[in-house]
């Protein structure tokens, strides 16, 4: 496992466009899923225990997102040929374990997590109504710890994305296990 950070981006990137699968094979694409006030993507898998650290609060905070006109997705694109952990057959299971009624979709050639950029497992990147990009931090600030006193930071700032189309200048990168590429 390598602990990663994820690097500064360019806001105001547009979000790259996809069409994945879910573990079922139901396609979805990118505009399938954006809300009309933005959209948050998240690069996750089902061992990393940083994601598994965060995967109940994520839940919780993707449902505030979605009250707010925010559609939200997670992406798994790890080689689970070799970390099966994170096979397409466990992944709804993960997601209902921690309450996640978003979609849930495999990024089988890992076309998607490159051209985000994504490089850890959480890796958040929270885009406005334009599709742009507005924020690539971390859940909050409890990441693996006690989450009692947590600042929500992602879901603040795509509150903030979703009122105004602009993210907070000051974010915390995100952290976590590196993405296995093939």
């Amino acid at each position: 496992m390598a602990l990663l950070d994820t690097p500064e981006v360019a806001f105001g990137t547009p979000a790259p466009d996809f069409s994945l699968k879910t573990p079922a094979g139901e396609t979805v694409s990118l505009q399938d899923l954006a809300g009309p006030n933005g959209l948050l993507v998240a690069f996750v898998c089902n061992h990393c225990p940083y994601v598994i650290a965060v995967a109940k609060r994520f839940g919780e905070d993707a449902k505030a997102l979605n009250e707010a006109g925010i559609g939200v997705v997670a992406i798994m694109a790890n080689d689970y040929q070799n970390y099966p952990a994170d096979a397409p057959e466990k992944m709804r299971p993960f997601a209902t374990k921690h309450g996640w009624d978003f979609p849930y979709l495999v990024d089988e050639d890992q076309s998607v997590a490159r051209a985000y950029g994504a490089v850890c497992t959480p890796d958040f990147f929270g885009y406005n109504a334009g599709l742009e990009l507005q924020y690539r931090g971390r859940l909050d600030s409890a990441a693996m710890g006690d989450a009692s006193n947590r600042d929500p930071e992602l879901l603040t700032a795509m509150q903030l994305i979703a009122e105004t189309g602009k993210g907070p200048t000051d974010q915390t990168p995100s952290m976590g296990c590196s993405i296995k590429w093939r």
